[in-house]
């Protein structure tokens, strides 16, 4: 399962907005809504998400193998 846990901390520490992560992504809301329930993600809002803020993917994004 891959986690997105890390994109809210790293949001919170550099006080970002859900609003503002959606227009510097071009994002929608339903991507933020998937991206709060760990659902899947396109690699290209990866990239996006990445461009915007600055920040490499595992420093967004973290896999737990299923038990």
């Amino acid at each position: 399962m891959i986690v997105f846990d890390k994109l809210w901390e790293l949001m919170k520490a550099r006080g970002i907005s859900t609003y503002q992560l959606r227009e510097r992504c071009g994002i929608d809301s339903r991507t933020v809504r998937r991206l709060r329930a760990n659902d899947n993600t396109e690699t290209k809002t990866l990239n996006k998400l990445c461009s915007a803020l600055g920040c490499r993917l595992e420093e967004i994004a973290e896999y737990f193998p299923d038990e």
